[in-house]
């Protein structure tokens, strides 16, 4: 399993670990991954997804699972999360003309 965020598509850098006598070595920083269950309002069903921290206050933030993917590009998302996103519209657009 790759060490990347499903939504924003965070995932580790490389830098430099720093010895006390200045000496440099190569290291990895690796991306603050959680296992989460979210619901989406949309299609009333619950989605478990491995997102970064950072990603999860932003879904919070933007006003859930559904908002985050509107507004999210196809190209940072895993094909899990675009295919969630594509489910989405698809309900969205059928409620649309009832209203």
């Amino acid at each position: 399993m790759s060490r990347r965020c499903e939504l924003t598509g965070k995932g580790a850098q490389v830098g430099h670990k720093v010895s006390h006598s200045n000496m440099k070595t190569k290291r990895r920083f690796l991306a603050n991954l959680v296992n989460v269950t979210m619901i989406s309002d949309a299609l009333g069903r619950s989605v478990k997804l491995r997102i970064s921290t950072n990603a999860l206050k932003t879904v919070d933030h933007r006003g859930g699972l559904d908002a985050f993917l509107m507004k999210a590009r196809d190209g940072e998302l895993s094909p899990k999360a675009r295919e969630l996103k594509r489910q989405i519209v698809k309900k969205q657009a059928s409620q649309q003309p009832s209203q």
